[in-house]
């Protein structure tokens, strides 16, 4: 018993001694492992008598526990040094100051609605703002949209619940039934910029169920078809940045306008990467055309006396053009890591005002 009391004080020495788990763990080995000092003694139990195996046996278990209590003692404590150690070494210094960082983003959606504000801005028109929810009137009976026209079908149009006359409210289509509030609030001249959301029932990399135009109305006695071709020119030269844009118009039919044309500019695709300003093709931006006499007449505009011109562009569509945006989809992802990348910051917002193309 004597040497099992030595036996016990020198392990119990060699687990105060180890400085870290891996010394503990060889102490623990060289003593408890399965070839170890008490385990050498356990296993020579067999070899004692009755009387003397079962003293011998019972003083090792007691041993054996009490070197095993000892061990997870001495671990916790070599763990909490450890972590004593770390925090020590990796504190953060709370008084050093933050990294700078960028608040916000300002949306490209946002950004170019703001330039081409001020581009039409420079040109004299006005931005006037409408309702998302409009009726049928307004969104089609008077922009000349007939009964049987696709776009009044369920598959096209957002509406809401019938009313009990029958009628349905919708989402507006287009930012168009602007131009007939403006012209019913009050007589001409007008000249009018209708930037705004809109919705229709489509989906894919060039289409989301809602997306946002800006259209445009210049009516008085004078305005014709060569003032609207100088007034989308310039602007198209502007948003683009591209003095020498190619730009050409092409015969198209619109219900609200007559005769209607769709506008293009110069491009050039290749390795798949469109470049705007150059090449043989051609890509449609927008459409336009004078104002057709009918809707004059349903907006309380004599057309006898009055004519002018409106044109209509995709916003989204403009921003995927001028700054490389691949689909249209990812503009409402709520992505952040997607809005630092094609996001604007207050440094780095471009700045059309006064900018016109002379």
């Amino acid at each position: 018993m004597h040497n099992l009391d030595a036996l016990k004080s020198e392990i119990l020495a060699s687990f105060e001694a180890a400085v870290d788990i891996p010394a503990l763990e060889a102490a623990r080995v060289a003593a408890l492992g399965k070839k170890g000092r008490l385990t050498a003694l356990m296993k020579g139990l067999g070899e004692l008598g009755p009387e003397e195996r079962k003293a011998t046996g019972q003083a090792l278990n007691r041993i054996k526990g009490e070197l095993t209590d000892a061990l997870d003692a001495r671990r916790n404590a070599l763990a909490g040094s450890v972590l004593d150690a770390r925090l020590t070494s990796e504190m953060i210094d709370v008084t050093l100051p933050i990294r700078p960082e960028t608040e916000g983003r300002v949306h490209p959606i946002s950004q170019v609605l703001d330039e081409m504000a001020a581009i039409f801005g420079d040109m004299g028109f006005t931005v006037i703002e409408g309702p998302d929810i409009e009726d049928d009137f307004h969104n089609f009976t008077a922009l000349n949209i007939p009964p049987e026209h696709p776009a009044r079908q369920m598959h096209d149009t957002f509406y809401f619940p019938e009313r009990e006359d029958g009628s349905r409210l919708l989402l507006r289509t287009h930012t168009s039934p602007v131009q007939i509030r403006t012209m019913k609030a009050g007589g001409p001249p007008y000249r009018i910029v209708a930037p705004g959301r809109t919705y229709r029932c489509d989906y894919d990399i060039t289409h989301t169920p809602m997306f946002h135009q800006i259209e445009g109305l210049v009516v008085d006695e004078h305005t014709h078809m060569g003032h609207l071709k100088g007034c989308l020119i310039d602007f198209a030269k502007t948003f683009f940045e591209l003095p020498d844009l190619p730009v050409r118009f092409r015969p198209s039919y619109f219900p609200f306008t007559e005769p209607s044309a769709e506008m293009d500019i110069g491009c050039e695709r290749k390795d798949g990467v469109l470049f705007i300003g150059k090449g043989a093709d051609w890509m449609e931006i927008l459409g336009c055309g004078m104002v057709n006499p009918r809707v004059l007449e349903m907006a309380g505009v004599d057309p006898k006396r009055y004519q002018g011109f409106a044109f209509g562009l995709g916003v989204e569509r403009s921003a995927m053009l001028k700054y490389g945006i691949p689909d249209l989809r990812t503009f409402y992802d709520a992505d952040a890591r997607w809005l630092s990348h094609y996001g604007f910051s207050a440094g780095d917002v471009p700045s059309l005002v006064g900018g016109l193309t002379q």
